[in-house]
């Protein structure tokens, strides 16, 4: 009979089973067995697939026993079956000898996880703390769910109300006549040997009986609690630990504190992350005298009770492929981040091509929408999205004007991705590090899961394209100036300066569907659509109706005539008819206005292309109108030409009236009134407001690239310098400091403001405020992952303030100290040294060498001269910044020897002095550290974390195995609690103390141990780069050599 082969979405419940021994009788328990379905190369589980009383069961197996395997086990389990809601871990457990209302708990009976009035049916007894000399044990595990502990409720009702067993007729389908299934027979109640908890078992590893265990101390079974076709189930609280239990007192001990019925290794990994019930045939007493004759039998009764329960469990209803949903990947279209006009016309020819397009059965799928400005791209991609939300669970919108512009909506992707039920280890990992270049890489990756083949994308505005060998180059920091005009002009190569390839950030894998917008015919790597005016007078007439909110243009020949001018220009109409809307004016009138208008603009600009002509026309009409009602209104569209076109908020303006007052004091007065001028621009159609409500300040207004280009090359013919520095200095003026909460959001809506500031410079002499905001502007690029900006903005200030105020005023030093750090960090150190060592000698100068500034740089000095190997000059100076952090006139108070810029100067000297073979002066600079940080920070914060792993790896390089052990034990514990177990899994700090611990293990031939640490790191590593495409090729080739190693002296017989 052939198998079935069922979806992964049809699967309700997990089966668990550690052990092999587990994992047959799991099998022999299945109704039918299912084909194997594919799963995610990220997912290294095995699974067997069948059902039993029609319900879809996944059984799993784990490649060792213990609750780190089991909860890594389940992880995987639940990304790949999405729709299993909850599970039963069935196998063996050691029982504890105890009478219930069923009898004296003995061999081959079952013990079930059942909340009790003290404990929720499970306690990690191992888990915990000394406290005055006593342990005492932490954390709470979750109950079993309700439906599974109301199915074995009813079973216990049934088993006591009919004359048969079902659980003992189950063990029955275990044929124990073949040779392989044999160990599943039961073993007899002659082999239950249960002896007194202080008779200690004579020899390890050989029987009772050949080690002459005294079979007069053996306490009997009584023949009327055993019944051959009866299994005896007593539910209660399981115990679960790391550790095998192999001594009678210590589980006397335990069982009376806790109330335990029984002892296993995999329910804690399990049942907090995911809803479980324990079920174990009980195999051995936890005692020296434990053998495994009884495994089979204990497994294939769990096994039995375990099959019986489906019984009793209610059969859901799978929903339809239609109506099911992804967990893991769903990810709706939200259009917080770009505004849908209500006025959009269907294009039924272009929205059917694009079907055409996108419906291919197989591959990743791709159609590039192409016309110009205003045309309705971006609104024909909306309304396709929108229209087929149905067939995709994973839908997003990104804004690709721009390499950093489409970075940041990676990360706005990432945010989302992270809130869903399943998050990303990997992209979560990213966005921990405010890595530009990661986080877009993580989404990318998580686009490219196979199991996340349902997803639709949009990259719009992509306008500026670059096509060369389909690389993106970067260039290399200049070492000795930089032609501004050149790099802002983008005249290398012909090429402009915010022009990218945007292949790189297409997810490559052989699925997916992909819209891309924009105005350039070059943007032809895939199957293309052109996107041209409209045709249909109706569709124009439509787009006038429904903006202006009037009725029968159909019957008013003006209208038609109006709608005919307009050359079937979306844009055009619309903002025609947001004027309609706001002015009691028929559309004779206006077209008398537009006529007027586009005579005036063809006299100014008599070269100007028609449809720009068009265009400028309707909105001079707006302008004028503008103006007429508010002034403040008609010049901020001015100065809206100095920042970006997108993300103009009420914080960054108000920045400016520090430096300029008049019209843009009135305008930032209040919120309200700031609001209510910025209605008038959207009620004429020219501005739109963000509706995302995820900013840290105010939702911020954006207009058209259509309209901002109209606003720089017709409202702002001559360059307005008063304006230019306006925007500038609000800019510059916002950019936030690293101690400021979620820094980094406000550091991407700034961006773009500062790349359009970066383009007025050219029109712009350096004068005291352009030199003033390159510091700041130059900090930010920094931050965002652009050296090469940040390099121009701190020369150019550098070159203002030297002819300025000389080369030793305080100002020409920071911006040396600045330009100094940015070297430091990309490698360039040479050139590093020399920007420090010119700024300490002028600090010491103009400041003193007692100053925090020339403490600081002193530091940093040294942190340069560690990197170059001059070892000498680098222990001077950090002892030297050590000093003087200690000493610190007139900051006794605020810094001294506590403060975290003192520890960190020692940790810097303790990292100097572990790198250079002096042992000793490390350790002290280590301990003298982490006292102060547990003191400073606490106990588990990171900083404290780190030093612990630092002073493990001294302890382990001196040989002082012991220390280290507990030093590398307690580090990965206080990442662990300052994190959480979720982000401290992939967090550097994590990842080396866990290599650090694993040669631990393999020095002391603890094989299994290194082995299961290296691995945890490997696993850590992946989550975060990715197993083919990451940079850790380095921990990559050490892994596989410890790997290697460590199988090579197992096998040999070392452990």
């Amino acid at each position: 009979m052939p198998q079935k082969k069922p979806c992964r979405d049809d699967y309700t419940v997990a089966w668990i089973c550690p052990l092999e021994v587990e994992q047959i009788a799991a099998m022999e328990m299945l109704d039918e067995e299912h084909e194997t379905l594919p799963q995610s190369p990220e997912d290294a589980n095995v699974y067997n697939l069948g059902s039993i009383n029609n319900h879809n069961v996944v059984v799993a197996g784990l490649p060792r026993t213990g609750n780190c395997s089991a909860a890594t086990v389940i992880a995987h389990l639940k990304r790949t079956f999405t729709n299993v809601k909850y599970g039963l871990l069935v196998g063996i457990g050691g029982g504890v000898p105890v009478k219930t209302d069923h009898g004296m708990l003995r061999l081959g009976h079952v013990v079930v996880s059942e909340p009790t009035a003290t404990h929720s049916g499970a306690v990690q007894w191992d888990h915990g703390k000394a406290i005055s000399g006593e342990f005492e044990r932490k954390g709470f595990l979750n109950s079993p769910p309700t439906v599974l502990l109301n199915a074995a409720r009813q079973l216990s009702v049934r088993r006591q109300r009919i004359d048969h067993d079902p659980v003992w007729k189950h063990t029955q389908r275990i044929n124990i006549s073949r040779p392989h299934l044999r160990r599943f027979k039961f073993p007899g109640v002659e082999n239950d040997h249960l002896y007194p908890a202080d008779y200690e078992h004579r020899e390890a590893g050989v029987s009772c009986e050949d080690c002459g265990c005294d079979p007069k101390q053996r306490m009997e079974r009584l023949m009327d609690e055993f019944h051959e076709t009866f299994v005896t189930v007593h539910r209660g609280t399981v115990a679960s630990g790391e550790l095998v239990i192999k001594d009678a007192k210590k589980r006397d001990d335990l069982a009376r504190r806790y109330g335990v019925l029984c002892f296993e290794m995999e329910a804690a990994g399990t049942i907090n992350d995911f809803p479980c019930m324990v079920i174990r045939g009980i195999s051995d007493y936890c005692d020296s005298h434990k053998n495994d004759i009884w495994h089979g039998y204990a497994a294939a009764v769990a096994a039995a009770y375990a099959r019986e329960l489906f019984f009793h469990m209610p059969v859901e209803e799978v929903p339809n492929s239609f109506e099911r949903t992804n967990r893991p990947f769903q990810l709706p279209f939200d259009l917080a981040e770009i505004s849908a006009v209500p006025y959009f016309v269907t294009r039924q020819s272009e929205l059917e091509k694009m079907h055409k397009l996108l419906s291919e059965p197989i591959g990743r799928r791709i159609a590039i929408l192409y016309g110009l400005g205003g045309m309705g791209k971006t609104q024909l991609a909306i309304s396709y999205m929108k229209g087929h939300s149905n067939e995709y669970p994973v839908a997003m919108w990104l804004n690709a004007k721009d390499k950093t512009t489409l970075k940041q909506s990676f990360a706005r992707a990432a945010e989302k991705i992270q809130r869903l039920e399943s998050p990303s280890a990997y992209v979560a990992a990213a966005l921990e590090s405010r890595d530009p270049n990661g986080i877009w890489k993580a989404v990318k990756r998580w686009l490219e899961e196979p199991m996340n083949s349902r997803w639709i994308f949009t990259y719009d505005n992509y306008d500026d394209p670059r096509f060369d060998d389909g690389l993106i180059r970067e260039r290399p920091l200049q070492l000795d100036g930089t032609d501004l005009k050149r790099k802002l002009q983008g005249t290398e190569d012909g090429v402009g300066s915010k022009a990218f390839d945007i292949r790189p950030f297409l997810p490559t894998a052989n699925h997916g569907s992909i819209i891309i917008t924009s105005r350039s015919s070059a943007v032809n790597f895939a199957p293309s659509i052109k996107v041209g005016k409209l045709e249909d007078l109706d569709a124009c007439l439509d787009i006038l109706a429904q903006t202006s909110r009037r009725q029968n243009f159909r019957e008013d020949p003006s209208a038609i005539e109006l709608a005919q001018q307009l050359d079937g220009l979306p844009l055009a109409i619309a903002t025609a008819g947001a004027y309609l809307d706001q002015v009691a004016m028929s559309c004779a009138e206006y077209l008398q206005l537009y006529h007027d208008s586009w005579l005036q603009l063809h006299q100014e600009a008599p070269r100007l292309p028609s449809y720009d002509q068009t265009l400028y026309s309707t909105w001079g009409i707006s302008y004028n109108r503008i103006k007429e009602k508010s002034l403040v209104a008609a010049l901020i569209l001015r100065q809206w030409a100095y920042f970006s076109n997108e993300d103009l908020w009420y914080e960054l303006l108000k920045e400016g009236v520090y430096h300029w007052a008049g019209w843009l004091r009135e305008l930032t007065d209040t919120k309200l009134k700031y609001h209510g001028i910025m209605r008038i621009l959207c009620d004429h159609g020219l501005v739109e407001a963000d509706t995302a409500t995820e900013k840290l300040e105010s939702s911020g207004y954006s207009v058209h690239g259509c309209v901002h280009a109209w606003m720089i090359h017709v409202l702002n013919q001559e360059h307005d310098k008063e304006m230019a520095l306006t925007a500038l200095q609000c800019v510059a003026s916002h950019v936030p400091k690293e101690t400021q909460a979620k820094f980094w959001i406000t550091e991407q809506r700034l961006i773009g403001h500062a790349d359009r500031c970066m383009e007025i410079m050219l029109q712009m002499e350096t004068d005291e405020k352009v030199a003033w905001a390159c510091n700041p502007l130059g900090s930010l690029y920094w931050h965002q992952g652009r050296p090469q900006d940040s390099e121009i903005l701190y020369r150019r200030a550098l070159k203002w303030l030297e002819r300025a105020f000389g080369h030793d005023h305080v100002l020409t030093l920071n911006t040396v100290c600045s330009l100094g750090g940015l070297y430091a960090d990309h490698g360039l150190l040479e050139q590093a040294e020399t920007m420090h060592r010119q700024a300490l000698e002028s600090f010491e100068k103009a400041l003193g060498p007692s100053h925090l500034s020339t403490i600081d740089i002193a530091n940093d000095l040294g942190a340069i001269y560690s990197k170059q190997g001059k070892i000498e000059e680098a222990e001077a100076m950090f002892k030297r910044a050590l000093e003087g952090y200690e000493k610190m006139l007139g900051y006794e108070q605020s810094l001294g020897p506590s403060h975290t810029l003192t520890l960190k100067a020692v940790s810097n000297l303790g990292i100097f002095y572990s790198r250079h073979d002096k042992p000793h002066e490390a350790e002290a600079m280590y301990e003298r550290a982490l006292k102060g940080f547990e003191k400073t920070l606490g106990p588990n914060h990171i900083s404290t974390s780190n030093i612990i792993n630092s002073l493990g790896g001294l302890y382990f390089d001196q040989g002082r195995m012991h220390e280290a052990e507990a030093a590398f034990k307690r580090a990965l514990e206080g990442y662990e609690k300052s994190l959480g177990p979720a982000l401290a899994a992939t967090h550097v700090g994590t990842l080396a103390a866990l290599e650090n611990l694993g040669k631990l293990h393999l020095r002391l031939d603890r094989f299994s141990d290194a082995l299961f640490c290296f691995e945890r790191t490997q696993s850590g590593v992946e989550a975060v780069s990715g197993r083919k495409n990451h940079d850790e090729a380095e921990f990559g080739a050490r892994e596989t050599g410890w790997r290697t190693y460590v199988y090579r002296d197992t096998t040999a017989g070392g452990g």
